[in-house]
């Protein structure tokens, strides 16, 4: 593993935190753990961390020894000074003859201690940080190191690898007694560079912050340099069907079993998860091994994974191409046998809690489809993307332990402590969910105006938002590049949909242009054109949007643009208003032919919205033919107000969320009783 340290690059740090009031220690600190956090192969997600013993100058402007260490929902890649909160090092220190300490006492103690008292809580391993006599600390999950570790004899080959280098430290849970058990560990062996954590991760000190992390990289390097030497043939294949179905297919299929029904907000209230997909030549040798069922549920490869990806995945059956409903049928079997086994599993170890665990839910976070590869699952699409970071991280690790020996990670009893663990559950945070988090949100023609805005406002309620649009370049968040009247163009959108979060949940189809012309006169090409964007495109979209609701099984909601002009049509705006008028209809259809499949359909009928179809020269031409100003004519309405974008997008979201309407048409146009539907 190369060494990133770069002279030039440490000054620059202190530079730039001495400008900020921040000392050399806290500036260094900062920019190794960084170096360190932004190897994937060290840490993910949150884990690892880093301290350094310093002083710095209390309320009284006295100076107070303190320990500065990485703070609780702080990514070591991105840390700044704030996230290693500084703690009164004298009185941790003054732990160390306690015989037993409760986790509660431990974080009340670090809490009292803090400098500032609005910092994140410390470390959980602060207490192993301030036992220890060194001045830097770091601590990482190393890949390599283990790899080395998660075998039955694990400990003989860290002797072997490290030497003299590194003392051992036998698996503790992490907190009071493994701070006790490592220092006692330590001061038997002062000149040690480090402390190798068995089947959890590795320590280094030094004196300056250069040191202990060249330590961490020196030592890592010779975990590499064995696993290197490792020429075991691993994950010999089993049999799979000659062609698998691609992944748009298989993943609504999961999304939609991998769910926790509602009571009695019907299939759309359904508690469901956001899915993120992997796959390449070692995670497909992993998942598509002949022996998947043994190294695949072992466990995590480092404790603090359980808690991001449960024990162990659910490992489904190939899906064979064609033969969709058959593996819809198996993928239930597989997950009925894992839920089943999480409550044994849960009740096993609940027995010798006191007082006993609420169960959390037993459906699993990692999904391994042989032929295919992985999903990780979570509540947004941040946390499926970690799940799936730890479990391809644990294909390397047990690809490496595999070649090496035989993978082998902690005991069951350890994984249920980890997973259970107040501290580690934490981490996850206790935030109320959006009304539509683990939403999946289509918007058609979100680049601009009444799309654009309903875009953010899905978002804003938590839905993961994707936009479809000719012109990608003007969003913000998440856009696929289609042309909304081209069939091929929508379905492999969609596709890409299905494949990047697990299926689609909600549909705005609001793509549209106002062509005009007297209708008596008009030219055919004209009003089919605007049939295409203003009818069939609506059309195409549903459709697609339906597909992928059915194969979820949990509901799902369509939201037309219908416009005024479906109900209340304007002079020489018949090549507008026609094709409006059956989208209007096309909505109330999907309503009655889907109602069975839980899929509600409404629609929104709004009037003079600036926007791409109502441009403000237009709004300047019109208000100066009727002799009004631009204020009175965009008002020109019951209330006398103008009707924004943003006035459509809230009840655009407000259908969303009314998960007992379908066929509803909402007018949002200030007050026209010609335009309210009798």
């Amino acid at each position: 593993m190369q060494n990133l340290w770069s002279d030039s690059d440490a000054k620059d740090a202190i530079a730039r935190h001495a400008a900020k009031g921040i000392g050399e220690d806290l500036a260094l600190r900062v920019y190794t753990t960084r170096l360190l956090g932004g190897e994937p192969r060290l840490v993910l997600h949150g884990g690892g961390n880093t301290s350094v013993k310093t002083r710095v100058a209390d309320i009284t402007g006295q100076p107070v020894e303190v320990l500065c260490v990485k703070g609780s929902g702080w990514d070591m890649g991105t840390i700044e000074a704030p996230g290693l909160p500084a703690v009164r090092l004298e009185p941790l220190r003054e732990l160390v003859g306690l015989q037993a300490l409760s986790d509660e006492d431990m974080v009340n103690v670090q809490r009292c201690n803090l400098l500032d008292a609005k910092s994140p809580n410390p470390s959980v391993e602060t207490l192993l940080h301030a036992f220890l006599p060194h001045k830097f600390i770091d601590h990482t999950h190393s890949n390599a190191v283990l790899a080395l570790t998660d075998q039955p004899d694990g400990e003989a080959l860290a002797a072997d690898v490290f030497g003299k280098r590194a003392a051992l430290v036998p698996y503790v849970m992490p907190g009071f007694a493994l701070a006790k058990k490592t220092t006692e560990i330590a001061a038997a062996h002062p000149d040690v560079e480090g402390l190798v954590l068995l089947k959890h991760g590795i320590f280094s000190m030094g004196a300056t912050a250069e040191e202990a992390y060249g330590r961490m990289i020196d030592l890592v390097t010779l975990a590499d340099q064995r696993l290197a030497k490792a020429t075991r043939r691993i994950f010999p294949g089993a049999a799979l069907p000659s062609r698998i179905a691609p992944v748009a297919e298989v993943a609504p299929i999961l999304r939609g079993l991998i769910a926790l029904p509602s009571r009695d907000g019907g299939r759309e209230a359904a508690r469901r998860f956001v899915l993120e997909f992997r796959t390449g030549p070692e995670i497909l040798a992993y998942v598509g091994g002949k022996e998947v069922a043994r190294y695949s549920q072992q466990g995590p490869v480092t404790p603090d994974h359980a808690i991001r990806t449960k024990g162990v995945p659910l490992v489904v059956p190939a899906p064979e191409a064609g033969k969709l409903e058959a593996f819809r049928t198996e993928a239930k079997a597989a997950l009925d046998r894992y839920v089943a086994d999480y409550h044994a599993y849960f009740q096993r170890h609940n027995v010798r809690q006191m007082p006993g665990k609420t169960e959390l839910d037993p459906l699993p976070r990692v999904v391994l489809v042989p032929g295919l590869g992985l999903f990780g699952l979570g509540n947004t699409s941040k946390d499926a993307k970690i799940a799936a970071d730890l479990a391809e991280t644990t294909v390397e690790v047990v690809a490496d332990a595999e070649r090496l020996g035989t993978y082998e990670c902690i005991p069951e009893p350890d994984i249920f402590d980890i997973e259970y663990w107040s501290l580690e559950q934490a981490k996850l945070g206790a935030a109320a969910e959006k009304p539509l988090a683990r939403r999946v949100a289509v918007v058609t023609g979100g680049a601009s105006g009444i799309g654009a805005a309903t875009a953010a406002a899905l978002a804003r309620e938590g839905a993961e938002v994707v936009v479809l649009d000719r012109d990608v370049a003007k969003v913000k968040g998440v856009a696929i590049a289609c042309d909304v009247t081209s069939p091929d163009a929508v379905r492999a959108a969609f596709d890409t949909v299905a494949a990047t979060y697990g299926g689609v949940d909600i549909l705005v189809s609001n793509a549209g242009a106002a062509w005009q012309g007297r209708i008596g006169e008009v030219d055919d090409k004209v009003l089919r054109e605007s049939f295409e964007l203003n009818f069939w495109a609506h059309q195409s979209v549903a459709q697609n949007a339906v597909r992928v609701m059915r194969a979820q099984g949990l509901g799902g909601c369509l939201l037309f643009n219908a416009s005024k002009q479906a109900v209340n049509p304007g002079p020489d705006f018949g090549p507008y208003g026609l094709p409006k008028a059956a989208t209007l209809f096309l909505s109330r259809q999907y309503a009655l032919d889907h109602g069975g499949d839980g899929i509600r359909s409404n629609a929104v009928n709004a009037d003079r919205i600036r926007s791409g179809l109502l441009t403000d020269e237009m709004i300047a031409e019109r208000s100066k033919k009727r002799g009004l100003s631009e204020a009175d004519y965009m008002g020109g309405n019951l209330l006398g107000l103008e009707v924004t974008a943003d006035d459509v997008a809230e009840a655009f979201v407000a259908l969303a969320k009314a998960r007992k309407t379908t066929g509803a048409v909402v007018t949002v146009d200030g007050g026209n009783i010609a335009a309210a539907l009798r």
